[in-house]
């Protein structure tokens, strides 16, 4: 398939990658699920969780296209036989990273628990690889994008808007859980790793 040429800057990819991300912490915000509760009534928790889910995915498809129909230039590839192992390593993350999923309860994480009245687990999770990062979905996602055998220019961009996307939201995301768990996550924090699981 022949790639599309598209004369759009190359920051066009970081300021898309951006904004998805703002406009995606906007949404998980409470303050704004909040006003959604108050607008569409109660019965919009069972699904917020979901159209969050649907919406973020819909969202970021164009932001990942981007790269792809920018003209672009490799600034590296991972030469054999060392592109064997981040490749293996690659594996390893997805199957982390599904497996991180699944202690959250996968059913939850996705919101059909929620739509459908399914049991839900509202505690926090230390165990399994939370018990040495605590954000092990977001450290194996951004440990698989960038062993990324050929890197160019434009997914160089992508995957930087995306990490810089990814600490901040985290750092919001555990205020949240703060609020949630309380003293409870304070000490969980103070003693387990953020992203890398060795602690300064």
């Amino acid at each position: 398939m022949e790639q599309l040429n598209l004369s759009l800057p190359p920051y066009f990819i970081p300021a898309a990658a951006l904004l998805y991300g703002f406009i995606h912490s906007l949404i998980a915000a409470n303050g704004f699920k909040h006003l959604i509760y108050r607008t569409l009534g109660d019965g919009a928790k069972k699904y917020y969780r979901l159209f969050y889910s649907i919406f973020a995915s819909v969202t970021l498809l164009p932001v990942l296209i981007l790269p792809v129909i920018i003209p672009d230039q490799t600034l590296y590839k991972i030469p054999e036989p060392l592109v064997y192992f981040t490749v293996f390593i690659q594996i390893a993350s997805v199957l982390l990273l599904v497996y991180s999923v699944l202690q959250t309860g996968a059913l939850q994480f996705i919101g059909l628990s929620q739509a459908f009245g399914l049991k839900r687990t509202d505690k926090l999770n230390t165990g399994g690889l939370y018990r040495y990062i605590r954000h092990p979905l977001y450290a194996f996602s951004l440990l698989f994008i960038w062993l990324t055998p050929t890197m160019t220019r434009n997914f160089a961009l992508l995957y930087a808007a995306l990490t810089v996307y990814v600490i901040i939201g985290a750092i919001f995301e555990e205020r949240k859980l703060v609020q949630m768990f309380g003293p409870a996550y304070q000490e969980y924090r103070a003693k387990t790793p953020f992203l890398i699981p060795i602690k300064f």
